[in-house]
């Protein structure tokens, strides 16, 4: 029987085969970079903490934008989790994952979806029921090829890779069957949220929205 996390975790694979990777210096642009990634498709995004703005962000895209499912990133501490999930965060990934860190979020009140580079951490997840994972910085550590390699040994994991991942190289990871969405920072780079190009931002997320494996 799957534990309340792998449920979730599926679900927010789920939710688009690409899912934004954004830095935010101003809240005041969250709300509307949520509504141009809805409008073109993708109802999503992963708001990093790394920047002040982070939080009220979070807070803001929660409050303002109900239907669309925010989550957090780079959640490196007990305190981080805590802190997102006040803000109003729906998941949390981080770039790795500690003990402390682990066991602290098997029991959340949102998925968590820990960061992995190696078959061994994989296996640490698996003893603390994980099985959702984010393979990163999934272009340095062997891409798609490496993901392919560990599929047959650990065929119970699905990965979110994230880490310089392009619209060109996206499609050869979905093709995975280990693999159910991808993290991407090519939707809403900060240069194009700083312009307050919600235009390029919706064209981008529909450019993401149809690179789903084919039927």
């Amino acid at each position: 029987m799957k534990n309340n996390q792998e449920r979730d975790a599926e679900g927010i694979f789920a939710l688009s085969p690409v899912i934004p990777v954004v830095t935010i210096d101003a809240a005041e642009d969250a709300i509307p970079l949520a509504r141009a990634l809805l409008a073109g498709g993708v109802a999503t995004m992963e708001i990093t903490l790394r920047t002040p703005a982070a939080l009220d962000a979070i807070k803001a895209v929660s409050a303002a934008v109900p239907e669309f499912v925010v989550g957090a990133g780079t959640v490196l501490t007990k305190h981080d989790l805590a802190a997102v999930i006040e803000a109003g965060a729906r998941y949390a990934l981080s770039p790795g994952g500690t003990p402390k860190l682990l066991k602290a979020a098997r029991d959340a009140a949102i998925p968590f979806v820990p960061g992995v580079a190696s078959a061994s951490e994989v296996m640490r997840g698996f003893e603390l029921g994980y099985t959702h994972f984010k393979f990163f910085p999934a272009e340095q550590i062997g891409g798609a090829a490496a993901l392919k390699s560990l599929a047959a040994p650990l065929a119970s994991a699905r990965f979110c890779p994230t880490g310089s991942i392009t619209p060109a190289l996206a499609p050869s990871y979905l093709a995975l069957p280990n693999v159910r969405c991808v993290g991407g920072s090519w939707l809403a780079p900060p240069e194009k949220i700083k312009a307050r190009d919600w235009a390029g931002i919706e064209a981008a997320a529909r450019l993401a929205a149809s690179l789903g494996k084919d039927a």
